[in-house]
């Protein structure tokens, strides 16, 4: 195999474009969040900076490790939702009980998968409802391109039109294209802001930890629970509803027992992802699924470039224009929504549960500090339950009744000689 022929084969355009756009999709709808809950727990500016490094290698060495042990695209994020309850519940937490409270949580999901009751769980979720998790945790994205229409129609509309038009001519470089147009077309409309960028590696800042029990219960816990309902349960939804099946458990153990070696450097969750997960499982990750495993392997590359430039990339988000970011997100998750709900609506038995877990995800709705994921599934769930009681129900009674039990039908028949 010539050079150019090997770097084709592990570097094709539209994996590493796959891995890209999901990783700056990831980046820039939750590093704020990142940001505001390591303030939260005191952080000065050299602890944010080691914050992003111990996230940006925990999550590249559990996506490149895991997609290539697997030959799958598993890929791996931070919780979001998780750095939502960390920015409002570590106000008066000084940084080491913080960190103790990391390490709680990552112990816990070792256990959770070295347990396996996890994956007993995930095994007995339907594959339409799954689907319908997925297509309704994407639909924000997927509406996002189309929402950026009237405000910044200049760079939405250009992304969109080469979409369609790539998928035609050269669908493998369909999302490879359309971010390209986006780029120019945001520039040529001075969208970005490059004088606020700032370049600067992070550097590692250990932090002993100390467990307080009621630091532990008021916020390991909480931690846990939200990334495994908001975070974990769709992730293994976006692998499940694209084919690949997985084993969990081990999945959950390395992503735990990485988070507990990195918590004392900021690493607060390393969880499966689903948006951005579902980006490298679509068809513009690789025409090939079975090399679609590369799409994760570069966003586990990218992400560790994120984690060395952390302070730099703070800086590079507030210089892209936001429109851009959505504007991609959408067109490259396109054909992953078509394909999930087509899933989710395929089996008729199945398909008011589905449209129930489709419309409670989409929703937003968050209760208990827990996201709509884990309530979408639920209401499914429920509805499926209910249905299936009404279906055994009916068909009991339909069925004709026994014929009643007489003398003459006890007698024996008499057979001639």
């Amino acid at each position: 195999m010539s050079p150019l022929a090997r770097i084709r084969a592990t570097a094709p355009p539209s994996a590493v474009a796959a891995g890209l756009i999901a990783v700056t999709v990831g980046v820039t709808s939750a590093a704020a969040i990142v940001f505001t809950a390591a303030r939260a727990a005191g952080a000065d500016a050299r602890e944010v900076s080691s914050w992003m490094l111990a996230l940006g290698v925990g999550i590249a060495v559990t996506c490149a490790g895991l997609s290539l042990r697997y030959k799958a695209p598993v890929v791996t994020s931070w919780s979001t939702p998780g750095a939502a309850l960390l920015a409002t519940s570590l106000s008066g937490v000084s940084m080491e009980k913080a960190v103790g409270a990391f390490v709680f949580s990552a112990a816990l999901t070792v256990v959770s998968g070295l347990t396996g009751w996890f994956a007993r769980i995930m095994d007995r979720i339907p594959v339409p409802l799954a689907s319908a998790l997925l297509s309704g945790v994407l639909l924000e994205f997927g509406t996002g391109l189309f929402s950026q229409l009237g405000g910044s129609f200049a760079i939405a509309f250009p992304v969109f039109v080469l979409y369609l038009l790539a998928r035609r001519l050269l669908p493998r470089y369909a999302v490879l294209i359309a971010l390209g147009g986006g780029v120019v077309a945001s520039v040529l409309t001075g969208g970005w802001h490059l004088e606020r960028v700032r370049l600067s590696l992070a550097q590692p800042v250990f932090t002993a930890p100390e467990f307080d029990w009621k630091v532990l219960i008021s916020v390991g816990v909480p931690l846990f629970v939200v990334t495994m309902a908001s975070q974990n349960l769709p992730g293994v939804a976006v692998l499940r509803g694209s084919g690949y099946e997985v084993p969990v458990s081990p999945v959950l153990t390395w992503t735990g027992a990485v988070q507990a070696v990195l918590a004392p450097f900021g690493a607060f969750g390393i969880n499966l992802a689903a948006m951005t997960a579902a980006i490298c499982t679509g068809d513009g990750a690789h025409p090939d699924r079975q090399r679609r495993y590369l799409a994760a392997v570069w966003a586990g590359v990218f992400y560790l470039c994120v984690g060395l430039l952390g302070a730099t990339v703070a800086s590079l988000l507030t210089a892209m224009p936001h429109a851009l970011v959505l504007a991609v997100a959408g067109v490259g998750l396109l054909a992953t929504i078509e394909a999930s709900l087509a899933s989710a609506l395929s089996d008729p038995a199945s398909r008011e549960a589905a449209v129930v877990t489709f419309l409670a995800t989409a929703s937003g709705v968050t209760l208990l500090g827990i996201g709509s994921a884990f309530w979408g599934l639920l209401a499914g769930v429920l509805t499926s339950v209910i249905a299936s009681v009404g279906r055994r129900r009916r068909a009991a009674a339909s069925a004709p009744a026994p014929r009643p039990v007489t003398a003459a039908s006890c007698t024996p028949e008499r057979t001639s000689a």
